[in-house]
């Protein structure tokens, strides 16, 4: 259990590099290279997203259409309601920049890879978790910055215009595009260096978050973001997660579902995730208010691996208990 609940290593690169540009932000000439290249990294995050997208693989769980109903409601409906009531209720007593990243968390696509992984662990549908959790993805280059846009608008982030629309399909859905119709060409190369292009992906991110909290350092971050800040979005964080797992267990019961679909909605449909909500951020935000934005995010990323992997090994230990297996695809 110790090793579940361990620091995981991205969040501790995610941390020093966030000490980095406190200490040594980028700037002036320097910075604009830094933007030129995160926004070039950014583009090829999105290629390989859509790279390594397989058809087989999503067409292979797409029949068990009520547990995809029920994930992806959770993700585009239960956590804006969430993050919008958070936001109304928060004046007077919550940092505005807090409330907004705190919407914009809620405002994400699931996670892929964990999401799979965590229904692996608990003995779940394996298939319906890769079809759930990469229709999630794909919908949220659409939705999530039309989300943005509708509901960050009138906020401090700046909202949404004809130039970020232009800056989305460019560098988000282009690319993605693009790197899935190459697959006939890349997909052998992608499955031979795995985790090589997992360096890359990660490498990618931590670049936006180094340029991202150098302008806002610059901004002055750290005087208008205390400790005491830093605590209240971690409890609100925790009390998201656990309102989003509740929900997610309560409705799969409600509609009928085997503990193996059940997994698959919990855990697709309680996570966000921090591969495609950093990139999304770089272009959907300017790049003073980038910093504080994605921080409830790269908080959010730790809280939902620790509580989760306690999760997924409850199930399996339950599924092994009662002698079930995963169920079959669809």
């Amino acid at each position: 259990m110790s090793k579940l609940l361990r620091l995981d290593p991205f969040l501790a690169a995610l941390i020093a590099t966030v000490a980095l540009a406190s200490v040594l932000p980028c700037e002036g000439s320097f910075a604009g290279v830094m933007a030129n290249v995160t926004d070039a990294g950014i583009a090829l995050l999105f290629f390989l997203h859509g790279a390594r997208l397989s058809r087989a693989a999503i067409v292979s769980g797409i029949g068990a259409w009520r547990v995809h109903a029920l994930a992806l409601g959770t993700t585009f409906l239960f956590f804006p309601a969430i993050g919008l009531i958070l936001r109304a209720a928060s004046h007077g007593w919550l940092n505005p920049v807090i409330a907004d990243g705190m919407l914009f968390l809620c405002l994400l696509p699931s996670t892929v890879q964990s999401s799979i992984a965590f229904t692996s662990i608990a003995r779940g549908n394996v298939p319906a978790a890769v079809c759930s959790a990469s229709a999630s993805n794909v919908l949220g280059i659409f939705l999530t910055p039309v989300l943005v846009g509708i509901f960050l608008l009138r906020g401090p982030a700046g909202g949404f215009s004809l130039s970020s629309l232009g800056a989305i399909v460019l560098q988000l859905l282009l690319p993605f595009v693009v790197g899935h119709l190459s697959r006939p060409l890349t997909a052998a190369f992608i499955a031979r260096h795995k985790a090589v292009i997992g360096k890359v992906d990660r490498g990618t991110i931590l670049l936006v978050v180094y340029t991202a909290f150098s302008a806002a350092v610059i901004e002055g971050l750290w005087t208008r973001y205390s400790a005491s800040d830093l605590a209240i979005t971690l409890v609100l964080n925790g009390a998201i997660l656990a309102l989003a797992l509740v929900f997610t267990t309560v409705v799969a019961r409600r509609a009928g579902l085997s503990t193996a679909d059940e997994t698959v909605v919990v855990f697709c449909g309680s996570k966000k995730s921090l591969a495609s909500g950093v990139p999304m951020a770089g272009v959907l935000f300017p790049s003073a208010l980038l910093g504080p934005m994605i921080l409830p995010l790269m908080l959010f990323h730790q809280i939902q691996l620790m509580v989760c992997a306690v999760l997924a090994q409850r199930y399996a230990d339950r599924s092994q208990a009662d002698g079930t297996t995963r169920a079959p695809a669809g």
